[in-house]
Protein backbone atom coordinates (compact mmCIF):
# COMPACT_ATOMS: atom_id res chain seq x y z
CA UNK A 1 0.00 0.00 0.00
CA UNK A 2 1.36 3.58 -0.90
CA UNK A 3 0.61 7.07 0.86
CA UNK A 4 -0.22 9.87 -1.73
CA UNK A 5 -0.38 13.06 -0.45
CA UNK A 6 -0.21 15.13 -3.88
CA UNK A 7 -3.32 15.53 -6.94
CA UNK A 8 -1.09 15.29 -9.30
CA UNK A 9 0.47 11.88 -8.26
CA UNK A 10 -3.00 9.83 -7.63
CA UNK A 11 -4.52 12.01 -10.35
CA UNK A 12 -1.69 10.28 -12.48
CA UNK A 13 -1.63 6.74 -11.18
CA UNK A 14 -5.25 6.34 -11.49
CA UNK A 15 -5.19 7.88 -14.95
CA UNK A 16 -2.14 4.88 -15.85
CA UNK A 17 -5.02 1.98 -14.05
CA UNK A 18 -7.59 3.28 -16.52
CA UNK A 19 -6.05 3.57 -19.79
CA UNK A 20 -4.74 -0.08 -18.60
CA UNK A 21 -8.16 -1.57 -18.17
CA UNK A 22 -8.39 -1.03 -14.70
CA UNK A 23 -11.20 -0.80 -12.56
CA UNK A 24 -11.08 1.62 -9.82
CA UNK A 25 -13.23 1.93 -6.40
CA UNK A 26 -12.92 4.64 -4.04
CA UNK A 27 -14.06 5.15 -0.29
CA UNK A 28 -14.02 8.40 0.63
CA UNK A 29 -13.77 9.14 4.30
CA UNK A 30 -12.58 11.80 7.13
CA UNK A 31 -10.48 9.52 8.89
CA UNK A 32 -10.59 7.95 12.52
CA UNK A 33 -11.65 4.82 10.60
CA UNK A 34 -14.13 1.67 12.50
CA UNK A 35 -15.17 -1.38 10.70
CA UNK A 36 -17.83 0.55 9.11
CA UNK A 37 -15.02 2.42 6.79
CA UNK A 38 -13.40 -1.08 6.49
CA UNK A 39 -16.50 -3.00 5.32
CA UNK A 40 -16.88 -0.24 2.46
CA UNK A 41 -13.05 -1.13 1.78
CA UNK A 42 -13.66 -4.43 1.65
CA UNK A 43 -16.56 -4.23 -0.78
CA UNK A 44 -14.49 -1.83 -3.16
CA UNK A 45 -11.60 -4.46 -3.21
CA UNK A 46 -13.71 -7.28 -3.96
CA UNK A 47 -15.68 -5.44 -7.12
CA UNK A 48 -12.24 -3.61 -8.37
CA UNK A 49 -8.62 -4.35 -9.79
CA UNK A 50 -7.08 -0.81 -7.42
CA UNK A 51 -9.10 0.70 -4.27
CA UNK A 52 -7.83 3.97 -3.15
CA UNK A 53 -9.19 5.56 0.40
CA UNK A 54 -9.39 9.23 0.31
CA UNK A 55 -8.45 10.20 3.92
CA UNK A 56 -9.52 14.07 4.48
CA UNK A 57 -11.17 16.03 7.06
CA UNK A 58 -13.05 18.47 4.50
CA UNK A 59 -13.29 21.94 6.35
CA UNK A 60 -15.64 23.17 4.55
CA UNK A 61 -18.93 20.41 5.70
CA UNK A 62 -18.03 21.99 9.10
CA UNK A 63 -20.11 24.91 10.40
CA UNK A 64 -18.15 27.43 12.65
CA UNK A 65 -19.58 26.21 16.01
CA UNK A 66 -19.04 22.34 15.12
CA UNK A 67 -15.77 20.18 15.43
CA UNK A 68 -13.69 21.13 12.67
CA UNK A 69 -10.37 21.13 15.03
CA UNK A 70 -11.37 18.29 17.52
CA UNK A 71 -12.72 16.10 15.14
CA UNK A 72 -10.80 12.64 15.52
CA UNK A 73 -7.23 12.34 13.84
CA UNK A 74 -5.15 9.24 13.67
CA UNK A 75 -3.35 8.95 10.71
CA UNK A 76 -0.51 5.96 11.43
CA UNK A 77 -3.85 4.03 12.95
CA UNK A 78 -5.83 4.61 9.88
CA UNK A 79 -2.98 3.72 7.51
CA UNK A 80 -2.67 0.27 9.45
CA UNK A 81 -6.56 -0.39 9.14
CA UNK A 82 -6.25 0.62 4.88
CA UNK A 83 -4.05 -1.90 4.82
CA UNK A 84 -5.15 -4.66 6.09
CA UNK A 85 -8.48 -4.55 4.19
CA UNK A 86 -6.21 -4.70 0.58
CA UNK A 87 -5.97 -0.78 0.02
CA UNK A 88 -3.97 0.13 -2.32
CA UNK A 89 -3.82 3.60 -2.71
CA UNK A 90 -4.40 6.04 0.74
CA UNK A 91 -4.85 9.49 -0.80
CA UNK A 92 -4.09 11.73 2.05
CA UNK A 93 -3.95 15.67 0.95
CA UNK A 94 -4.21 18.65 3.47
CA UNK A 95 -5.75 21.90 3.15
CA UNK A 96 -3.79 23.41 0.77
CA UNK A 97 -3.66 20.53 -1.83
CA UNK A 98 -7.57 20.40 -1.98
CA UNK A 99 -8.28 24.24 -1.56
CA UNK A 100 -5.26 25.86 -2.99
CA UNK A 101 -5.06 29.87 -2.29
CA UNK A 102 -7.73 31.65 -4.54
CA UNK A 103 -10.14 28.54 -4.59
CA UNK A 104 -13.57 29.52 -5.17
CA UNK A 105 -15.63 26.96 -6.61
CA UNK A 106 -18.10 25.05 -5.19
CA UNK A 107 -20.56 22.08 -6.13
CA UNK A 108 -24.79 22.16 -4.74
CA UNK A 109 -27.47 20.46 -4.77
CA UNK A 110 -30.50 22.30 -4.52
CA UNK A 111 -34.05 21.07 -3.59
CA UNK A 112 -35.93 18.63 -0.60
CA UNK A 113 -32.69 17.12 -0.24
CA UNK A 114 -30.87 19.30 1.25
CA UNK A 115 -33.27 21.70 3.05
CA UNK A 116 -34.80 18.65 5.59
CA UNK A 117 -33.22 16.56 7.61
CA UNK A 118 -29.58 17.47 8.49
CA UNK A 119 -29.50 20.49 6.19
CA UNK A 120 -31.78 22.29 8.85
CA UNK A 121 -29.19 22.10 11.46
CA UNK A 122 -25.94 21.96 9.79
CA UNK A 123 -26.67 25.09 6.68
CA UNK A 124 -23.84 24.70 4.03
CA UNK A 125 -23.19 20.79 5.19
CA UNK A 126 -24.11 19.35 1.98
CA UNK A 127 -22.56 22.23 -0.25
CA UNK A 128 -19.35 21.18 1.76
CA UNK A 129 -19.94 17.26 0.86
CA UNK A 130 -20.78 17.88 -2.96
CA UNK A 131 -17.71 19.74 -3.42
CA UNK A 132 -15.26 17.52 -1.87
CA UNK A 133 -16.77 14.61 -3.12
CA UNK A 134 -17.06 15.70 -7.19
CA UNK A 135 -13.73 16.67 -6.65
CA UNK A 136 -12.11 13.28 -5.29
CA UNK A 137 -14.84 11.42 -8.05
CA UNK A 138 -13.02 14.37 -10.94
CA UNK A 139 -8.72 13.34 -9.25
CA UNK A 140 -9.55 9.76 -8.79
CA UNK A 141 -12.19 9.17 -11.74
CA UNK A 142 -13.30 5.69 -10.18
CA UNK A 143 -15.83 3.29 -11.54
CA UNK A 144 -17.55 3.04 -8.22
CA UNK A 145 -17.42 4.83 -5.23
CA UNK A 146 -18.61 3.59 -1.77
CA UNK A 147 -20.81 5.31 1.04
CA UNK A 148 -22.54 4.61 4.01
CA UNK A 149 -26.16 3.67 4.61
CA UNK A 150 -25.61 5.45 7.80
CA UNK A 151 -25.25 8.93 6.40
CA UNK A 152 -28.09 7.87 4.38
CA UNK A 153 -29.41 11.50 3.01
CA UNK A 154 -25.79 12.05 2.29
CA UNK A 155 -25.52 9.21 -0.01
CA UNK A 156 -29.07 10.32 -1.50
CA UNK A 157 -27.49 13.72 -2.57
CA UNK A 158 -24.36 12.11 -4.23
CA UNK A 159 -26.40 10.38 -6.03
CA UNK A 160 -28.66 13.05 -7.68
CA UNK A 161 -25.45 15.02 -8.05
CA UNK A 162 -24.24 11.83 -10.41
CA UNK A 163 -27.27 11.61 -11.69
CA UNK A 164 -27.72 15.20 -12.67
CA UNK A 165 -23.85 16.15 -13.71
CA UNK A 166 -24.15 12.83 -16.17
CA UNK A 167 -21.21 11.34 -13.96
CA UNK A 168 -19.92 7.94 -14.99
CA UNK A 169 -19.47 6.18 -12.03
CA UNK A 170 -22.01 4.06 -9.64
CA UNK A 171 -22.60 4.92 -6.78
CA UNK A 172 -22.69 1.98 -4.23
CA UNK A 173 -24.35 1.99 -0.66
CA UNK A 174 -23.04 -0.43 1.86
CA UNK A 175 -25.08 -1.41 5.17
CA UNK A 176 -24.42 0.27 8.73
CA UNK A 177 -22.62 -1.73 11.00
CA UNK A 178 -23.36 -1.18 14.25
CA UNK A 179 -21.93 -2.13 17.61
CA UNK A 180 -22.84 -5.05 19.39
CA UNK A 181 -25.26 -3.41 21.57
CA UNK A 182 -26.88 -1.80 18.54
CA UNK A 183 -25.34 1.60 18.39
CA UNK A 184 -24.37 2.73 14.77
CA UNK A 185 -20.39 2.84 14.22
CA UNK A 186 -19.28 6.65 14.20
CA UNK A 187 -16.09 7.96 14.87
CA UNK A 188 -17.93 10.73 16.85
CA UNK A 189 -18.50 8.14 19.20
CA UNK A 190 -15.53 8.84 20.77
CA UNK A 191 -16.94 11.45 22.27
CA UNK A 192 -18.96 9.95 24.23
CA UNK A 193 -18.51 9.58 28.46
CA UNK A 194 -19.34 5.86 29.78
CA UNK A 195 -23.28 7.13 30.36
CA UNK A 196 -23.67 8.89 27.73
CA UNK A 197 -22.51 5.88 25.30
CA UNK A 198 -25.23 3.96 27.58
CA UNK A 199 -27.66 6.96 26.88
CA UNK A 200 -27.07 6.92 22.99
CA UNK A 201 -28.67 3.55 22.89
CA UNK A 202 -31.90 5.12 22.49
CA UNK A 203 -31.76 6.25 18.91
CA UNK A 204 -31.50 2.60 17.38
CA UNK A 205 -34.20 1.29 20.38
CA UNK A 206 -36.47 4.34 19.05
CA UNK A 207 -36.06 3.95 15.29
CA UNK A 208 -36.65 0.06 16.23
CA UNK A 209 -39.71 0.79 17.47
CA UNK A 210 -40.70 2.45 14.81
CA UNK A 211 -39.99 -0.07 12.56
CA UNK A 212 -41.67 -2.63 14.66
CA UNK A 213 -44.75 -0.23 14.14
CA UNK A 214 -44.86 -0.60 10.70
CA UNK A 215 -44.41 -3.98 10.75
CA UNK A 216 -47.46 -4.50 12.34
CA UNK A 217 -48.92 -2.75 9.67
CA UNK A 218 -49.54 0.65 10.65
CA UNK A 219 -48.59 2.61 7.20
CA UNK A 220 -49.48 6.44 8.81
CA UNK A 221 -46.03 8.23 8.35
CA UNK A 222 -47.23 10.75 11.53
CA UNK A 223 -48.23 7.64 13.54
CA UNK A 224 -44.40 6.23 13.00
CA UNK A 225 -43.20 9.38 13.48
CA UNK A 226 -44.93 9.98 16.68
CA UNK A 227 -43.48 6.61 18.18
CA UNK A 228 -40.03 7.13 17.67
CA UNK A 229 -40.47 10.76 19.15
CA UNK A 230 -42.10 9.34 22.10
CA UNK A 231 -39.39 6.94 22.91
CA UNK A 232 -36.22 9.65 22.29
CA UNK A 233 -38.19 12.37 24.24
CA UNK A 234 -38.80 9.72 27.07
CA UNK A 235 -35.01 8.87 27.24
CA UNK A 236 -32.42 10.73 29.73
CA UNK A 237 -29.82 13.01 28.60
CA UNK A 238 -31.28 12.27 24.81
CA UNK A 239 -32.28 16.03 23.04
CA UNK A 240 -34.15 15.26 19.42
CA UNK A 241 -32.63 17.43 16.34
CA UNK A 242 -35.26 15.77 14.34
CA UNK A 243 -36.99 12.72 13.34
CA UNK A 244 -38.15 11.88 9.68
CA UNK A 245 -40.69 9.39 8.07
CA UNK A 246 -40.14 9.61 4.14
CA UNK A 247 -39.07 8.38 1.20
CA UNK A 248 -35.98 6.07 0.83
CA UNK A 249 -35.93 7.34 -2.42
CA UNK A 250 -35.15 11.22 -2.49
CA UNK A 251 -36.43 12.19 1.11
CA UNK A 252 -39.97 13.46 0.01
CA UNK A 253 -43.05 13.28 2.19
CA UNK A 254 -45.39 10.45 1.96
CA UNK A 255 -48.77 9.94 2.58
CA UNK A 256 -48.73 6.44 2.86
CA UNK A 257 -45.57 4.51 3.87
CA UNK A 258 -44.96 2.35 0.97
CA UNK A 259 -42.01 1.08 -1.22
CA UNK A 260 -38.62 3.04 -0.12
CA UNK A 261 -39.24 3.98 3.46
CA UNK A 262 -36.37 5.92 5.87
CA UNK A 263 -36.86 6.46 9.23
CA UNK A 264 -34.53 8.76 10.34
CA UNK A 265 -33.30 10.70 13.32
CA UNK A 266 -30.84 12.72 14.60
CA UNK A 267 -29.82 13.77 18.43
CA UNK A 268 -27.66 14.92 20.97
CA UNK A 269 -26.47 12.92 23.96
CA UNK A 270 -24.33 15.27 25.77
CA UNK A 271 -22.07 17.83 23.60
CA UNK A 272 -22.21 14.94 20.61
CA UNK A 273 -24.89 15.05 17.54
CA UNK A 274 -25.77 11.17 16.41
CA UNK A 275 -27.41 10.13 13.56
CA UNK A 276 -28.91 6.63 12.64
CA UNK A 277 -31.71 5.83 10.53
CA UNK A 278 -33.22 2.43 8.99
CA UNK A 279 -34.17 1.83 5.35
CA UNK A 280 -37.31 -0.34 4.83
CA UNK A 281 -39.09 -1.59 1.69
CA UNK A 282 -42.45 -1.11 2.80
CA UNK A 283 -45.62 -3.61 1.36
CA UNK A 284 -48.81 -2.18 0.39
CA UNK A 285 -50.66 -2.80 3.49
CA UNK A 286 -54.25 -4.89 2.30
CA UNK A 287 -57.33 -4.53 4.76
CA UNK A 288 -57.94 -5.91 7.75
CA UNK A 289 -54.54 -3.77 8.56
Amino acid sequence: MEIIKKVSEIQGICLQARQEGKSIGLVPTMGYLHEGHLSLARAARAENDLVVMSIFVNPLQFGPREDFATYPRDMERDCRLAESVGVDYVFVPDGEEMYPQGYNTYVEVLGEVTEKMCARSRPGHFRGVTTVVLKLFNIVQPHRAYFGQKDAQQAIVIKKMVADLNLPLKIVTCPIVREADGLAMSSRNTYLSPEERRQALALPRALAAGRELIERGERDPRKVREKILEALNGAPGVRVDYVEVCSGRDLSELGVLEGPVLLAAAVYVGKTRLIDNIDLEVKPCCAPC
